[in-house]
């Protein structure tokens, strides 16, 4: 009887952990990649079309536009946030009294609603009561409709998406930062080392496990950008800032095709997948 419960005990552990996995992301996976083979809609059931789907995604201008907002939103808003939470997690990795006033102070977006964050920034970039535009009348430069503007639309939710990801990655690269040996470092200033050469030598190259954990954390944020959208610009104006899940929003919930928005929501996937693979595949050549 002993025996038996110690053989079994770590099977019992792991198995609220493995039935949540399978039930609420493996049974789900495996019903929307079978959808995304059919015509299925919320008002009459759908019949098996094979690829149809994803040749029909392939062929829409407006997903193909989707794909490219949400590329150049991942790369605004990836290398931004990893560098200046790098940046700010240096500068605060100290024991200087205050600092934790300013290190909550930059987290705090982090934590906010995305929607009140969007609320907000509506506000800050209002083209008449806006204080932005303000500043720059102030400052003799000509105001702009920033979420109206085909060109100055994505950008402008890219900062803001920025915005709301630095205090996140300043926390992580803190935790990393501070979980680095000082022997290190007086080892470093004993062979002579000024702190440039600490930094490029010891910091980052300690700091790999934790950039490849926020460059995939960050990455899955950014392909899953919605909420900014929704409510910044709704996608618009002429779907200069829609994305994949916007598209996989309208598809499935405004016009009711499941088949095709799960199709999208398998793209999606995809790609996802393949930059995590490319990222992985290279952090792993750079170790050996």
């Amino acid at each position: 009887m002993r025996k038996l419960y110690h053989t079994s005990l770590p099977y019992l552990m792991i198995f609220p952990n493995v039935f949540i996995y399978v039930v609420f992301i493996l049974l789900p996976l495996v019903w929307v990649c079978y959808l995304s083979l059919t015509d299925y809609n919320v008002l009459s059931p759908g019949k098996w079309v094979g690829l149809e789907n994803y040749t029909m995604m392939l062929a829409d201008d407006i997903y193909l536009k989707a794909v490219r907002n949400t590329i150049f939103y991942w790369v605004g808003t990836t290398l931004p946030t990893m560098f200046l939470g790098l940046l700010i997690a240096v500068l605060l990795n100290s024991k200087i009294r205050g600092l934790a006033v300013f290190r909550a102070a930059v987290y705090l977006p982090g934590i906010m609603s995305s929607i009140a964050v969007a609320l907000t920034w509506l506000w800050l970039l209002n083209p008449t009561q806006g204080p932005i535009n303000h500043f720059l009348d102030w400052i003799g430069l000509p105001s702009l409709d920033w979420l109206q503007n085909m060109k100055a639309a994505l950008p402008a939710v890219t900062v803001v998406g920025t915005w709301m990801g630095v205090g996140f990655a300043m926390i992580i690269y803190l935790s990393g930062l501070q979980g680095i040996p000082d022997h290190l470092y007086e080892a470093a200033s004993i062979d002579g080392a000024a702190g440039v050469r600490k930094f490029v030598s010891i910091t980052i190259p300690m700091l790999k496990p934790v950039t490849f954990f926020l460059f995939v954390t960050v990455t899955i944020r950014s392909f899953q950008v919605f909420d900014l959208v929704y409510v910044l610009t709704g996608g618009g104006p002429v779907n200069s800032t829609t994305t994949i899940v916007n598209e996989v929003f309208k598809a499935g919930f405004q016009e009711y095709r499941m088949g095709y928005a799960s199709s999208l929501a398998i793209s999606l996937l995809l790609i996802t997948m393949l930059i995590t693979l490319i990222n992985y595949k290279f952090g792993s050549k750079q170790d050996a």
